[in-house]
């Protein structure tokens, strides 16, 4: 049986691509070897302690939020409270939440998670009812509301699931993926990309929302002005 001169050239050209592949990564890794070599005692010292210092510096932050309340999902009691845990953290996401509002649970497995992932920010949860005032200055009116505030001010709102897919069961990383959009924690991936289906529309239909639209916005949830 003849061998296919498309299959053979296409085997050909890949076999070239992964050896200049190798090529490349033995010449970087040759390239920092000779650097290393190249550095004397007093160097690979400075080299070393300046790893070492960001490594504490690292750990000193780590101890820092885990002080001020990071890496748990808490609920505060009252709104006198979310004053306080805003001006002493510089990323906080507020859960408004009410018992009797089913959707508010499932924000709940979500929030739980990424409170442990993301230690830069401090996620809380408050009871609508024993915050009538904050309510009525955030303009919450729909339930669940999430309030993202950066450096004491709130700068967005994710009103019920409508830029979570419009769905109950949105992912994790689906929420993780919004939050991000608003810098309020350090996403990974692509903010381009929603990691939901029809991603391609719903990030052009994203990028233009306004923070207006997005607080205004009325969702299936819990209203007060139902």
């Amino acid at each position: 049986m003849e061998a296919n001169p498309s299959v053979d050239m296409f085997s050909k050209v890949l076999e070239n691509q992964l050896l200049q592949t190798t090529k490349l990564v033995e010449e970087h890794l040759d390239s920092e070897i000779q650097k290393l070599d190249q550095m004397d005692e007093d160097e690979l010292e400075r080299l070393k302690e300046k790893r070492l210092e960001a490594l504490r510096k690292a750990q000193q932050q780590k101890q820092e939020w885990l002080s001020k309340g990071h890496g748990e999902y808490r609920e505060i009691p009252s709104e006198r409270d979310f004053f306080q845990e805003v001006k002493e953290s510089k990323k906080v996401v507020c859960h408004f939440y009410r018992d009797s509002t089913f959707r508010c649970k499932i924000l709940d497995r979500h929030l739980v998670i990424l409170s442990k992932k993301h230690l830069e920010t401090k996620f809380l949860k408050l009871n609508v009812e024993k915050a009538p005032f904050l309510c009525e200055r955030l303009r919450i009116k729909v339930i669940p509301t999430l309030a993202l505030v950066k450096d004491g001010k709130t700068q967005d709102y994710v009103v019920g699931f409508t830029d979570l897919g419009n769905t109950d069961d949105f992912t994790t990383e689906t929420l993780e993926w919004r939050l991000g959009c608003s810098d309020i924690l350090n996403y990974s991936g692509n903010l381009m990309e929603p990691p939901f289906q029809s991603q391609k529309k719903f990030a052009t239909n994203f990028t233009k929302l306004e923070k207006k639209t997005i607080r205004g916005k009325k969702y299936d949830s819990d209203s007060d002005d139902d």
